[in-house]
């Protein structure tokens, strides 16, 4: 094999390294959901979940641990009755914000093409 050939497979296994760890970081698929919603600010659990009616409870909770364990949210207990909790993103998880645009502008690009393509009956 010849020096650019090999250079090229080490760049798309780095790639690939990349991207399977990103994944393993941010773990379940709500997380991006969960990660641009606390965007716009410290939330409580009953109110991330009625801005992601979408997510499931168990799921929604999964997902919140599965962050605060990666270092991306941050969960605060208040001592109060009954208990509150409010999550928030730390450093790490606010740095996340270019990627979730990255992601938007790709959307706003591709998003539709296949709706678009599909054939009409």
């Amino acid at each position: 094999m010849d020096e650019q050939a090999s250079h090229n497979n080490n760049s798309k296994e780095k790639a690939g390294s990349s991207i399977c760890e990103v994944l393993q970081i941010l773990g379940a698929k709500w997380a991006f959901l969960v990660l641009e919603e606390l965007l716009n600010g410290p939330q409580r659990f009953n109110q991330l979940q009625r801005n992601l009616s979408i997510v499931k409870t168990q799921s929604l909770t999964d997902t919140l641990r599965h962050l605060e364990k990666n270092g991306l949210v941050h969960r605060r207990v208040y001592p109060t009755v009954p208990v509150n909790v409010e999550y928030s993103l730390t450093e790490k998880g606010t740095d996340f914000q270019l990627a979730l645009k990255e992601m938007d502008k790709w959307v706003q690009k591709w998003g539709n093409t296949m709706l678009a393509q599909e054939p009409t009956d």
